[in-house]
């Protein structure tokens, strides 16, 4: 292919997998499923658009788009849950991870060797390779789910935690298959070798990058997410060249920082997810290319079998040995069970016997990617139906969606918008009540030393911070126009001036209803026929200002009443509503209020 047609191409499959995911969504299976049969419906044995899967050479590239795809996916994962979803699961997790993946292969691997003629060697192979759920998979099902967070976090946990299990039962026993004299005890100095070595890399690359993060100022926010790859990356590399499981380092790494207080959290996670996606699109695609539609009908009998002996025999008898001593219900070990899904993981761990020429290599690729679709197909689109019939079920989501969506914010006609305060900036010791914003914009948070505040009037702005502003669109411009007087002054309406001095008798204090016919009280231009001369603050949840007058009186509009007075007398009045507020908003209205009378006649 042209260098553009290849470039056209990607974005047509991209585009196609977007559409895919969609239809997924409506059609309630995993959108695993519609990838891989994108991918077979495009490659040699369907349109043949893709000329990909016939030479040995293809297997590797496609071994290597699996591995590189399902480190990011796993990356992603532990970045969205972090350890302090994951850390109150982990005494259900790991042993589900660990021995309940080796329970598995064996159970399996020793019925398929009396069911299908293999040796046992081969069986225990075949049963390895899709011994471990499939963490996209997992991850793709549970978002949006009901399904109780508990067991949520349990399966998606597991799925992190076995992969690496998984691929060393793989390689383990392609090397007793190969190696005279390999036997048990090799295979268990290598795990115990792989799993030790990537979670000690897995601890100091996490802890690493967190200090990274934290000590490390970037010029710009879209240079985190490229230093949050480069971290996943070496996380990995440094594991797999100190023969330990990348795997397991990459997922621990990305728990680590997904736990942690970094600056441009948002950006990262919306970054990852969003490459996640594109790393499922590929591989799923890449797999699906790999299989010959034609020769999957010679294995559908062997594959319900072995779907069969996964689903109603390993699976459950692993999740009961060791779930059920932990404390967890035989509900919860029967939703648990049925909700290890396998997807992409075993279908790229199929490639290795083929890559090694191991034998029935070929046979059991086509066994495993049926044994995939059926999963994704029968599990993915029963699991939450199953869930509620088990009673399993919340009214939150399972995994929950971001704090904070910048995308949705913008499709209510929004924008979040950020300044950071460099130390010459003019608004640096200004009160929030005094930078001048126009009413449609909110200075929501303020980032200070990586701790968030939540800004009232009265709050000092500091060299250093970065102030988060909500502002709807219609005002942007406007907000952001002020920028500039932010960083070089004068900034408007700053310092207050004094009231000026009332002349004669102290005025009759006099409160009465606030009437449609009077105006906007938040805008007012005349109060009792007296024009308003100045407006010293502008309530922002509801309608209401501080003004003076212009016979020197001031006046407080707002929740339907008018009191006009001396600013010691409007003082007292606003300290009485304080006590009488309904709302912690109107109390911090009237607060302010009081405040800025008593600042503001102080001589």
């Amino acid at each position: 292919m042209q260098d553009g047609t290849l470039i056209l191409v990607a974005g047509t499959l991209l585009a196609l997998g977007i559409g895919a995911t969609m239809l997924a969504g409506r059609l309630r299976v995993p959108g695993l499923v519609l990838f891989l049969l994108l991918g077979m419906a495009i490659g040699s044995d369907g349109l043949d658009l893709i000329d990909f899967g016939a030479t040995e050479r293809d297997v590797e590239l496609a071994r290597t788009i699996g591995i590189i795809a399902l480190a990011l996916i796993l990356f992603e994962g532990g970045l969205a849950a972090g350890w302090d979803e994951i850390r109150p699961v982990l005494r259900g997790a790991l042993p589900l991870a660990t021995l309940g993946t080796l329970i598995t292969a064996v159970v399996a691997g020793v019925l398929a060797h009396l069911l299908f003629g293999l040796t046992l060697l081969q069986g225990l192979l075949l049963a390895s390779v899709i011994s471990s759920t499939d963490s996209a998979a997992i991850f793709s099902v549970l978002r949006g789910s009901a399904i109780k967070r508990r067991l949520a976090r349990t399966l998606e946990a597991e799925s992190g935690f076995n992969d690496p299990v998984a691929v060393l039962l793989v390689i383990g026993f392609i090397e007793w298959m190969q190696t005279p004299g390999y036997g048990i005890g090799d295979m268990a100095v290598l795990m115990v070798e792989q799993l030790s070595i990537g979670a000690v890399v897995g601890f100091a690359a996490g802890a690493a990058a967190v200090a990274a993060f934290r000590r490390v100022r970037l010029a710009t926010t879209g240079l985190y997410p490229v230093a949050s790859i480069a971290m996943a990356a070496i996380a990995f590399g440094a594991a797999d060249q100190l023969g330990g499981s990348g795997f397991l380092a990459v997922y621990m790494t990305g728990l680590s920082l997904g736990s942690a207080r970094i600056p441009a959290r948002r950006t990262i996670d919306d970054f990852h997810a969003g490459l996640a996606w594109v790393a499922q699109i590929a591989l799923f695609f890449t797999l699906g290319l790999l299989v010959y539609p034609s020769e999957l009908g010679s294995v559908a009998v062997d594959g319900l079998v072995l779907v069969a002996v996964l689903t109603l025999v390993a699976r459950p008898l692993a999740t009961l040995l060791t779930t059920f001593p932990l404390g967890y219900s035989l509900r919860d070990g029967a939703l648990m069970s049925w909700g290890g899904l396998r997807g992409a993981v075993p279908v790229v761990f199929a490639t290795f016997p083929v890559i090694e020429g191991t034998p029935n290599a070929e046979h059991f690729f086509n066994l495993v990617f049926f044994v995939v679709i059926a999963s994704a197909l029968v599990q993915g689109a029963t699991i939450n139906p199953f869930a509620r019939r088990l009673g399993l079920t919340s009214r939150a989501e399972a995994v929950p969606p971001p704090v904070m969506e910048v995308g949705t914010v913008r499709r209510l006609g929004a924008e979040v918008l950020e300044f950071p305060v460099e130390p010459d900036a003019a608004i640096v010791g200004r009160l929030v009540n005094e930078l001048g914003l126009p009413r449609d914009a909110l200075i929501n948070v303020i980032v200070r030393d990586d701790e968030a505040l939540l800004p009232r009037g009265s709050t000092a702005v500091e060299a250093g911070d970065r102030l988060h502003i909500l502002v709807r669109e219609a005002v942007r411009e406007e907000a952001e126009a002020l920028f500039d007087l932010w960083r070089n002054g004068p900034i408007p309406g700053a310092p207050e001036e004094p009231l000026p001095a009332l002349k004669g008798r102290t005025p009759i204090f006099t409160v009465k209803p606030w009437r449609a016919a009077d105006g906007d009280p938040g805008a007012a231009a005349a109060i009792d026929g007296v024009a308003v001369a100045r407006t010293l603050r502008t309530r922002r949840e509801a309608r209401g200002a501080l003004v003076v007058l212009a016979d020197g009186r001031v006046a407080v509009t707002g929740e339907g009443v008018v009191a006009t007075g001396s600013p010691r007398q409007l003082s007292r009045y606003c300290r009485d509503r304080v006590g009488r507020a309904a709302t912690p908003e109107a109390r911090a209205w009237w607060q302010e209020v009081a405040g800025a009378l008593t600042r503001s006649s102080a001589p």
